[in-house]
């Protein structure tokens, strides 16, 4: 009974710590010397990981700032839907947002770039890096300039690879995918319609009782933890790890550009500094709990497989394919890709050349 409440509350999002009810939401009270503010900051997520990392951040931004500014954290749906939440900043309805780029590509498929675009062979670590040293974030900036945003972000936490996911049975071969209803989202549902699939994106909450049901056929979210606190276990028992649908994401941290704009510069910075120390944090503490709860899922009968490398290679030549179509049609589109793949071609080709083979190391150690 006690696992079946907490599922509920974690689906629910109930049970938030130092979370303000949407109904106290008021504009940010500012000292007449500039200090003493407080930003509501929603986050996009109801429970479990994501929203301890979401805190992990708003502690960083209070250990630094003391008494001159507060965040109230604010849960999922709190104020608005979190397909809402980038134009509640805008406007000023939230003063901040903490979510990732697939939530609003709606606007621009090329913000799928940003986060859960082609793999050309880098990590999240390394898209971070071409965000900060490789022009990505004057690119991204042009892109909110475009659009019209009043909105500065910061992007933190690069997320391992995400699972290819939970399936009714174990897929031994690309042929399998076809014709398969699958949870996704972002430019990871057009590559996996590429190559057959039937595509549906839904929020977090709804992936479970979806499978449960019949709507859908298989499904991922993110992690190995997230994936437990959903009880992907009690509908499926073949969870298949490593895909290159979405095999580089972070979280993206959102504010008003009014409202941070008319923050002293000691503030800002320590909105934009606590980013990247959230950014060395989230690896350090969620690669832990991913890898605990793996082996917990494995205690409860899941089968886990490695992807087969003839779905990985389908899913590059996909990938070809929805890159080439979106760059012919959007020419700001095909400019990210251009400097993504020059950034990744360098910085990789050093990294490939220069880092061992871990996976040597460890079987010779664990077999």
């Amino acid at each position: 009974m006690t696992k079946i409440t907490n599922r509920r509350k974690f689906l629910k999002g109930s049970a938030v710590a130092g979370v303000a009810a949407a109904g106290t939401l008021a504009a940010p009270h500012v000292r007449a010397d500039g200090h003493g503010v407080t930003l509501k900051m929603q986050a996009a997520w109801g429970g479990g990981i994501f929203l301890e990392n979401a805190k992990s951040y708003v502690d960083r931004v209070h250990a630094m700032a003391g008494n001159d500014l507060k965040i109230d954290l604010l849960a999922v749906n709190a104020v608005v839907k979190t397909s809402q939440m980038q134009d509640a900043v805008h406007r000023g309805v939230l003063d901040a947002c903490h979510y990732v780029p697939a939530y609003w590509y709606s606007k621009s498929k090329a913000a799928s770039l940003f986060g859960t675009g082609p793999c050309f062979g880098w990590s999240s670590q390394e898209v971070l890096g071409w965000c900060h040293y490789g022009g990505g974030m004057e690119l991204f900036n042009e892109l909110m300039g475009s659009l019209g945003l009043n909105v500065v972000s910061f992007f933190n936490s690069p997320m391992p690879a995400q699972p290819m996911g939970w399936f009714k049975e174990e897929i031994k071969d690309a042929s399998q995918m076809n014709g398969l209803k699958y949870r996704t989202v972002g430019l990871a549902a057009d590559v996996l319609m590429e190559m057959g699939m039937s595509v549906v994106q839904l929020p977090g909450g709804e992936i479970q009782p979806a499978m449960k049901s019949g709507l859908i056929d298989a499904a991922e979210f993110n992690n190995p933890t997230s994936d437990r606190d959903f009880g992907m276990q009690d509908v499926s028992k073949h969870y298949h790890l490593a895909s290159f649908h979405q095999s580089q994401e972070f979280f993206e941290v959102s504010f008003n550009k009014k409202k941070y704009e008319s923050l002293p510069a000691e503030l800002q910075a320590i909105l934009k500094y606590a980013s990247e120390a959230e950014n060395s944090n989230f690896y350090w503490h969620n690669t832990k709990r991913y890898a605990e709860d793996l082996t917990k899922l494995r205690g409860v009968g899941v089968n886990v497989y490695r992807t087969p490398d003839s779905v990985m290679t389908e899913q590059l030549k996909a990938w070809d394919i929805v890159v080439d179509r979106i760059s012919a049609e959007d020419p700001f589109f095909a400019k990210v890709v251009a400097s993504q793949k020059a950034y990744a071609k360098e910085v990789m080709n050093y990294l490939n050349l220069n880092q061992p083979d871990y996976k040597m190391a460890y079987n010779h150690y664990f077999g």
